[in-house]
């Protein structure tokens, strides 16, 4: 997944919810500033922050093997 689509889905859902971006980084534990950058798609977050925010917002890491043939 492309780190601006990654940030599209973080900021829809954080607007879903009502929270502002400083509220979302206290909650996940992280800066302001590296929220900021996610959602404009200027950062790639560590699984880490990834795992911080997804569980604020209730959402889930996801990962599926596809095969091609």
């Amino acid at each position: 997944m492309l780190s601006a689509q990654l940030g599209e889905i973080i900021k829809w859902r954080r607007k879903e919810l009502g929270i502002t971006q400083p509220h979302l980084a206290e909650l996940a534990g992280i800066s302001t500033n590296t929220l900021y950058k996610l959602e404009r798609g200027q950062s790639n977050p560590s699984l880490e922050v990834l795992n911080k925010l997804t569980e604020v917002l209730g959402m889930e890491i996801k990962m599926e093997v596809i095969k091609k043939f």
